[in-house]
């Protein structure tokens, strides 16, 4: 509901907040440029010095204004001509035209009412709710992504699109807020939807009957300074029962001309204190560096609104459409899924036809949406969750775990969580373990045994749907066709060979990049971004489910790079093998955030073996802004397995690479990669000490030796790698 409320707004009122925000940036301008231009009164300079000062220099002065920038302006008549300009207060002289500025006009005309007058006025009040609809939705949107508002700061995950409409989000949703809330009270104002409660004050019928008294002789005027000053108007000339008019930033009153009394005198309102503080809120005039930083946050909104496009389409494009999906307090089924990657919703779609052809009405949505409260018609709740990283909760089950296992209400709808995993992987559906832990803590009644699917298996899945239906009491035949992203055709154009001889052939494959569409550049799909670390799925032949393997190349090498061993019987590598240049593979990328590089300075401690080295390669390759790179090397025999060898002379020639420590298993002194960490523990403490993040790529049995080697040098300095892993510096991608 949330998310719908939040998706809608924003695409049908992008062209109208757009067009509304980008003008008030431009507006917001204005009051800083005129506080910086404008000449200011001396500290201490009395409204009864200036009005003698402009009077002498203009004679027929009618009124002076002081903006809330400083500017003061002054309008006269010289034989029966009107005049204005703007003021030097230390002289009275007229220094700059008082004529508008034209294109500040047009600016504001465009904001308030699209220059259409009361039509245009309505349909930016429309714009500026739709403005703080997206505002609200998206902070709840996204205090559930980031699990919870205490986490509203966290790491932000997922595809750059998603990454920058959360970072810019979060920074600029108090200024939207306020922008657009004030512009709400500005229009209703201007309708006369709000009561008038303004300050009233009649010119007393009682005066001296004198004229002539000198402006700077007037005692109320001599006591109030330039900077209170809003407007003083001065009587009529000629006519003995007009008076001065003086408004300040406290009130309003009359003077008598002849004797300089105060007539009258009427303090501001609280309504009106409260109106013009929205005023200045929203305009930035008399709070010129307020109205610069709302500014700026309201360039947010674009950026937003092209970032929460691309979000849109791509959900779009990774979720299958779920037909005849029900709202989820009328839903006996409620299924909900954690997934990464998308793939798991396939799985979900499945199961909600699989259900709902049985009779069953189903509700599916993200495991972030976790409500129990709201399921007043559910009878069962079913979580597919996906693993990200080492046991982390994917994007879209945000904050799931916590709100499973602090739920205030008494569990009583049965639960059953479904994991899905790699079983090569040591963190193997981690996630999904920790949420049936979690419910069973809590006393969710058990709908089936926690259970797993391996490798996106369609045969796991039949098997747990029959199950299911068991205990259902239904029939569920589920055949499951796993929905796959689009793929690109990739052509080989260069190997490397390694270990043949060995009868342990490894390859260093070379592919061409593929040929990227306008439209793909613009929303970063296909082979249009990506940087080393990232992950290729190649689907071998004779098989549906993809084989993924790390990139050693980033977009700005120019082409597509992978490591890759020959297994024995293995489907894929044996394919992969046995290309030479000219063929060509089916691939699509898949993004692997948690293990890039990144763009700061912070010393890079790597560790690898074996095919792990590929990643590590590609980040000293496009290490062109010599950051201190530091690579630990494991191999078997350096005449058969020093995979990089040619390249690594010259990286550190080019200093992208400041040191190489190699580790040979099978060499005449056998040495394994956490030896070496071992031999040079001081360094390793050192660089860590200096803020050094450390990235572990290989087998999972290499990297848990890695693992307690490093928790032995680091012992004496109070650090884990738990440690290092919660603070974002230790990040493992194992296989």
């Amino acid at each position: 509901m949330i998310r719908a409320f939040h998706r809608w707004p924003g695409l049908l009122a992008l062209v109208l907040v757009t067009i509304l925000t980008l003008s008030g940036t431009a507006l917001s301008v204005f009051p800083a440029a005129e506080r910086l231009t404008a000449p200011q009164a001396e500290a201490g300079l009395t409204v009864a010095t200036l009005a003698g000062r402009i009077q002498a220099a203009y004679p027929g002065v009618e009124q002076i204004r002081r903006a809330p920038s400083g500017r003061i302006t002054a309008y006269w008549f010289d034989q029966g001509a009107p005049g204005a300009a703007v003021i030097d207060p230390a002289t009275g002289q007229g220094v700059a035209s008082a004529d508008p500025n034209t294109v500040q006009r047009w600016l504001t005309n465009l904001h308030r009412s699209l220059l259409l007058g009361d039509t245009g006025r309505i349909a930016m009040a429309l714009g500026a709710a739709a403005m703080l609809a997206l505002s609200l939705s998206g902070a709840l949107l996204l205090a559930r992504r980031m699990g919870g508002w205490r986490h509203w700061f966290a790491r932000a995950r997922g595809p750059l699109a998603g990454r920058l409409h959360v970072e810019i989000g979060r920074i600029a949703v108090i200024g939207l807020v306020l922008s657009s809330m004030t512009a709400l009270w500005m229009t209703a104002s201007t309708f006369d939807l709000l009561p008038d409660t303004g300050t009233t004050l009649a010119l007393p019928a009682e005066v001296s009957g004198k004229m002539g008294l000198a402006v700077d002789l007037i005692p109320v005027l001599g006591q109030t300074s330039v900077s209170a000053l809003r407007d003083l108007s001065f009587p009529f000339p000629g006519d003995a029962t007009d008076a001065f008019t003086l408004r300040t930033d406290q009130g309003m009153g009359y003077l008598d001309q002849g004797n300089g009394a105060l007539l009258a005198w009427a303090d501001l309102t609280g309504w009106e204190r409260v109106s013009e503080t929205i005023y200045m809120l929203h305009t930035g005039q008399g709070a010129a560096v307020l109205g610069l930083i709302l500014g700026l946050m309201a360039l947010g909104v674009p950026a937003m609104g092209v970032t929460g496009v691309l979000v849109w389409l791509a959900g779009r494009r990774g979720r299958p459409r779920i037909r005849g999906n029900q709202p989820m307090a009328r839903a006996d089924t409620i299924l909900l899924v954690g997934s990464e990657g998308g793939s798991t919703w396939g799985f979900a779609a499945t199961l909600h036809a699989a259900l709902t052809e049985a009779g069953q009405s189903v509700h599916v949505g993200p495991m972030s949406s976790f409500a129990p409260e709201r399921y007043t018609s559910a009878q069962r709740i079913i979580l597919l969750a996906a693993t990200y990283g080492d046991g982390a909760a994917p994007a879209s089950a945000s904050g799931c775990l916590d709100r499973l296992s602090g739920s205030k209400h008494a569990p009583r709808i049965p639960l059953a969580v479904l994991g899905f995993g790699d079983r090569s992987f040591p963190a193997y559906c981690a996630f999904a373990k920790a949420v049936a832990q979690a419910s069973q803590a809590h006393g969710w009644p058990e709908l089936l045994p926690f259970d797993t699917i391996d490798r996106q298996s369609p045969q796991d899945f039949a098997r747990w749907g029959r199950a299911l239906g068991e205990v259902l009491g239904i029939d569920l035949d589920m055949t499951h066709q796993p929905v796959l992203p689009r793929t690109e055709t990739l052509t080989l154009v260069s190997r490397r060979d390694y270990g043949a001889e060995v009868q342990a052939l490894t390859a260093i494959l070379r592919f061409a990049l593929p040929r990227v569409t306008l439209w793909q550049r613009l929303i970063g799909g296909g082979f249009a971004r990506f940087v080393a670390g990232d992950l290729i799925g190649i689907l071998p032949e004779g098989s549906p489910l993809p084989r993924f393997y790390s990139l050693a190349s980033a977009r700005r090498d120019g082409f597509v790079e992978i490591v890759v061993k020959k297994h024995p019987g293995g489907l894929c590598s044996g394919q992969l093998a046995a290309l030479v240049p000219g063929d060509t593979v089916r691939a699509f990328l898949r993004r692997n955030p948690g293990f890039h590089a990144g763009r700061d300075r912070a010393p890079l401690i790597l560790i690898g073996a074996g095919t792990g080295i590929g990643p590590l390669a590609g980040f000293v390759r496009g290490n062109v802004r010599h950051r201190p790179i530091h690579l630990f090397f494991g191999m078997r025999h350096p005449d058969s397995d020093f995979f990089y060898g040619e390249e690594m002379p010259l990286w550190q020639d080019q200093r992208c690479l400041t040191r190489l420590v190699t580790a040979a298993s099978r060499a005449a002194r056998p040495l394994y990669v956490q030896d070496a960490l071992r031999r040079d523990a001081s360094e390793v403490v050192r660089l860590i000490r200096d803020g050094a993040r450390v990235m572990v790529c290989g087998g999972r049995d290499m990297a848990a030796g890695v693992a307690e080697a490093l928790a032995e040098i680091l012992a004496p300095t109070g650090l884990t790698p738990a440690t290092l892993k919660a603070e974002g510096r230790y990040v493992e991608d194992v296989y």
